[in-house]
């Protein structure tokens, strides 16, 4: 069973940075992808990045590209997201989860963290 666990969240001025981790245990084979969601307030999930089992490969949404980077350090189980130039647009719980393909659909995601809420300031 997989298991995934954020932290590094928290409160950030407009303009500063933020990175929230993922340590992740359980079966996890190198076809797997590691997506990163999050959901505003009332909303649905949305997707804002995924990155393979090596690393080299990344995808994100239109609204975080340029300032938000998906990265991975497998020997310590442990994926993060590092978010520079945060916005008040940006303050939502971030959810990493883990997949088979670089769906930007939550329902494509098996297994998920209990997310981490991150608050950019004006």
């Amino acid at each position: 069973q997989v298991q995934l666990a954020e932290s590094g969240g928290g409160l950030v001025q407009a303009g500063g940075s933020l990175r929230v981790s993922c340590a992740f245990s359980g079966h996890t084979f190198s076809s797997r992808v590691m997506g990163w969601f999050r959901q505003f307030p009332g909303k649905e999930r949305e997707f804002v990045a995924a990155i393979n089992w090596s690393g080299r490969t990344t995808r994100y949404a239109d609204s975080v590209k340029g300032r938000f980077t998906a990265s991975r350090d497998n020997a310590n189980n442990l994926v993060h997201l590092q978010m520079n130039s945060l916005k008040p647009g940006d303050t939502a719980v971030y959810y990493c989860a883990e997949g088979s393909t670089y769906s930007t659909s939550p329902d494509e995601y098996e297994y998920w963290g209990q997310g981490s809420q991150v608050t950019v300031s004006s």
